[in-house]
């Protein structure tokens, strides 16, 4: 994962958390500083944080653990200032797995809400809420209150969050999967119209954040889901981009950058001896000519792990491998290992297009 740290790893998944979560703790520093000028405060205040993305990170495994459950494996999860998120393979396409999925994670915070509840009640540590605030109060009561906000907040009838995902999951029980993605989609586009009065309203910066995010990721989702029923039965074959430009593993990043700029290419699939080796991402092209100069061979930086598909494979799994992902470029290979050409989202989206065109 580019620009995050991998904190470890329990049942085959690895956690990194993103180095913008470091700029959070700082706030929240500073925050607890200001308001009490201890240090102590400030301390308690990052400890408080941290305590808050556990708890984000077990939700998150709530729901990798239950997708597991139905064959479902989960690429990593990684932590964000503003959440965290489980990168599955894919999510379920029955309608009743994928409501167990989205459920898993909210019901790990009210689990975990219960427990505090009940431990404040027997150790009789509850102060009334007016007396809490942001560096104020009971540790555990803060957190706990966190936990149901969390549970709140993620069940939502909107995309990305839960409670979209557990709309999409009963309307499909009715209707077809596509249909039922439209629907939510159209429900958290509404829901974000109504952050966006809201934010008018109050003046609040925040609200104009979720409503754009709440707004861009309920398309994305309707946009992929439409997508991947369009492809629907498509041979790999029919989509791949055979005219993309190969780099050899043993040539130079001077030479990477000649061709980068004479094919107005970005990310290169890398070959040695006719084989795939990798890929090699512009990214990793820059960083490779800062840290070891620009004779050092593409091979050193090349991305071994970079995600390839196989000839045979239906255009519909590739793409949802790709957009999990996040990849730009997805290398494709024949029987025996060797390049056949590329797939790219934009690649699918012309296709798409084109076959759009010749419907109507």
């Amino acid at each position: 994962m580019r620009w995050s740290l991998r904190l470890g790893s329990y049942h085959g998944i690895d956690v990194y958390v993103h180095v913008t979560f470091f700029l959070l703790l700082a706030f929240w520093a500073f925050t607890g500083f200001s308001a009490t000028g201890s240090m102590a405060a400030a301390a308690m205040n990052v400890v408080f944080i941290v305590a808050v993305f556990g708890c984000v990170l077990l939700h998150e495994f709530g729901h990798a653990l239950t997708a597991a459950r139905y064959g479902v494996p989960t690429r990593d999860i990684v932590l964000y200032p503003i959440g965290g998120v489980a990168r599955l393979e894919r999510m379920p396409r029955e309608p009743v797995q994928e409501l167990w999925v989205a459920l898993a994670g909210p019901a790990v915070n009210v689990v975990v809400a219960i427990a505090l509840f009940l431990w404040l009640q027997l150790t009789g540590a509850f102060v009334p809420l007016s007396a809490l605030g942001s560096v104020h109060g009971p540790f555990l009561e803060r957190l706990m209150i966190v936990n149901i906000g969390l549970v709140l907040f993620n069940l939502l009838p909107a995309f990305p969050m839960d409670g979209g995902r557990v709309m999409r999951a009963l309307l499909a029980m009715r209707t077809s999967y596509e249909r039922a993605t439209a629907t939510a989609a159209r429900t958290g586009q509404g829901l974000a119209v109504l952050f966006g009065i809201a934010a008018l309203i109050t003046g609040s910066p925040m609200l104009v954040l979720i409503a754009v995010f709440v707004w861009m990721a309920a398309t994305a989702e309707n946009r992929q889901v439409q997508m991947q029923s369009a492809l629907g039965e498509v041979p790999l074959e029919h989509v791949i981009r055979t005219d993309v430009r190969v780099l050899d593993a043993a040539l130079t990043l001077q030479g990477a950058v000649r061709a980068s700029v004479a094919s107005g290419q970005r990310d290169f699939p890398v070959v040695s001896d006719g084989r795939l080796v990798g890929v090699l991402w512009q990214e990793d092209m820059l960083r490779g000519l800062q840290e070891l100069g620009a004779e050092a061979t593409i091979g050193e930086v090349t991305d071994r792990a970079a995600g390839q598909a196989h000839l045979g494979e239906r255009a519909e799994a590739v793409m949802q491998r790709l957009s999990t992902g996040g990849g730009r470029l997805m290398p494709v290979t024949d029987a025996l290992g060797r390049l056949v050409g590329v797939i790219t989202p934009d690649t699918l989206a012309q296709f798409l297009r084109l076959q759009a065109a010749v419907r109507r």
